[in-house]
């Protein structure tokens, strides 16, 4: 099927006004503000509509996401306005939650529904969103300045489109308004889900496989007021908005990684609104935790070790050199940051035991955020070290000592082509890229080395955010937990014999840090 077509609004002129939404005398008077071509049947309106009920944070940044309360076929609230020529058919009841609790508030919403009285089914043609208030109070910013806003589905020989408000008092409608382009962002969304949902539009790339989206949210809201003063404090010449808030959404993702992962029930889940509770209490303290602690391999700039380590986590980073920012950390986070180079060949020969290598001990969870060399090293040493997991996000593409060619490295055997499929990789799904071919290539090591493969697009600001997890071993007996050993002992045995391993020399001593 060919693209969407052009998205093709035109304001309401009062000839349209005849056939606007009418509440019956006495009532606020209905304004018509925008409309265009429907390009879509009606039967996949209540698809298009229920997908702006449920994520109204495609349209606006200020808004985290909705939750909802209710949702009746049968119970109408008293604030949904009546429309004479349309009955009410269902409503939902949801809560706007905003992305900065601090600066905007929350707003609750009637979301309801209608039909057409002169047709006997139910299919929806209008979607009323109706802001819950208190009298006299305050609509948030991100909301319009409107008591009743309508998405409307108007048949005629040419369906439309078109948007509908009851304005508050004094509120401008007209083009140069930002009513009229707040409509005009809202529209152009509903045409886009409206032609989605003709062609069964799929998303390229799926969010929350791992952890839930409302809990990640939430516990990030809360360490980002606990660290956006690390950006102030920036020591680096990178810039410091993209590094500190990608690294607390990681510190995050791997908070609640671990919670889930090493423990049953604790308490101290965090809800959305007690953000000045959550600051001081700190639930997490008490949250379940890799045995062994985490090693932060190529750690960089130390940060996400520093963050990590300032919320009562027990671990280590390393890298081949120090970095400006080591020695302006506290003194807790500067004793766990260590200049050292890796070298995992050394273990050939017989006389180095996993023992000899610093930091890496069982039980630990390695962390290689665009570890670079380190990374497809990460699985092969979360085996033989017998980690509790890892979390990798690979950035340049690397094999064990040299550059990835996709022409000259193939992958390791995988079980089905079900395999690629899970690894939620996006893109148009040819996985032709060199990108899509080396995470096919790291994921099926992974699977090699005896590990469950699990891949998560996490929520930072970073083109590079597709990270493969191993917390749960594939093997079901003893001797299975033996082969995938035997397999990466064997990878390391060959790297050593190409002799093209070279491991940079560490910067510094590690001691002064």
């Amino acid at each position: 099927m060919s693209g969407r077509p052009r998205f093709s609004p035109s304001p309401c002129r009062k000839k349209v006004a005849g056939n606007a939404l009418h509440s019956g005398s006495g009532e606020p008077q209905w304004v018509p503000i925008i409309q265009s071509p429907a390009d879509f049947p009606l039967d996949v309106f209540q698809t298009a509509v229920s997908q702006l009920i449920h994520h109204p944070e495609y349209n606006s940044t200020l808004i985290l996401r909705s939750e909802i309360i209710s949702d009746s076929t049968s119970d109408f609230p008293t604030e949904s306005p009546q429309l004479q020529g349309f009955r009410p058919v269902r409503s939902l009841h949801r809560r706007l939650l905003p992305r900065r609790p601090g600066r905007d508030d929350g707003l609750e919403q009637h979301c309801t529904l209608y039909a057409a009285d002169n047709h006997g089914d139910a299919e929806p043609v209008v979607l009323v969103l109706t802001p819950i208030q208190e009298p006299g109070a305050a609509l948030p910013y991100y909301h319009p300045a409107v008591s009743h806003l309508a998405f409307r589905y108007v048949s005629a020989d040419g369906p439309l489109l078109r948007i509908e408000v009851v304005p508050l008092p004094s509120t401008p409608t007209d083009l140069d308004s930002r009513l009229y382009r707040t409509c005009l962002a809202l529209l152009d969304t509903l045409h886009r889900y409206g032609w989605g949902a003709v062609t069964n539009y799929k998303k390229r790339v799926q969010h929350d496989c791992i952890i839930a989206r409302e809990a990640y949210q939430d516990l990030y809201l809360v360490m980002r007021e606990r660290h956006k003063h690390l950006v102030s404090e920036w020591q680096e010449v990178t810039d410091p908005l993209k590094h500190v808030f990608e690294d607390i959404g990681i510190a995050t993702f791997l908070m609640l990684l671990w919670k889930e992962s090493y423990g049953q029930k604790c308490a101290g889940a965090i809800e959305h609104g007690s953000l000045v509770e959550s600051l001081d209490a700190a639930p997490w303290k008490n949250w379940p935790r890799p045995p062994g602690g985490f090693l932060d391999l190529g750690c960089g700039n130390g940060l996400l070790t520093h963050i990590l380590t300032a919320e009562g986590y027990s671990g280590h980073g390393i890298d081949v050199r120090a970095r400006t920012s080591w020695s302006h950390y506290p003194e807790c986070t500067r004793s766990r940051l260590h200049a050292e180079a890796l070298d995992p060949t050394l273990l050939v020969n017989p006389t180095i035991s996993t023992h000899d290598i610093p930091y890496l001990n069982q039980g630990v969870f390695i962390i290689a955020n665009h570890a670079d060399e380190l990374t497809p090293w990460t699985p092969v040493l979360a085996t033989l070290f017998s980690t509790a997991g890892y979390l990798s996000i690979p950035c340049c593409a690397w094999t064990f000592d040299e550059k990835y060619e996709r022409s000259r490295v193939p992958d390791y055997p995988v079980p089905s082509d079900d395999f690629v499929e899970s690894l939620n990789l996006g893109g148009d799904g040819s996985n032709t890229s060199s990108y899509s071919r080396y995470r096919i290539w790291l994921a099926s090591l992974s699977l090699h080395c005896g590990w469950k493969v699990e891949c998560e697009n996490l929520r930072i600001p970073s083109t590079r955010n597709w990270a493969i997890i191993g917390r749960k071993r594939t093997a079901e007996n003893e001797e299975e937990l033996a082969q995938s050993r035997r397999r990466a002992e064997e990878i390391i045995r060959k790297v050593h014999e190409r002799g093209l391993f070279k491991t940079r020399p560490p910067e510094g001593k590690a001691k002064d840090h």
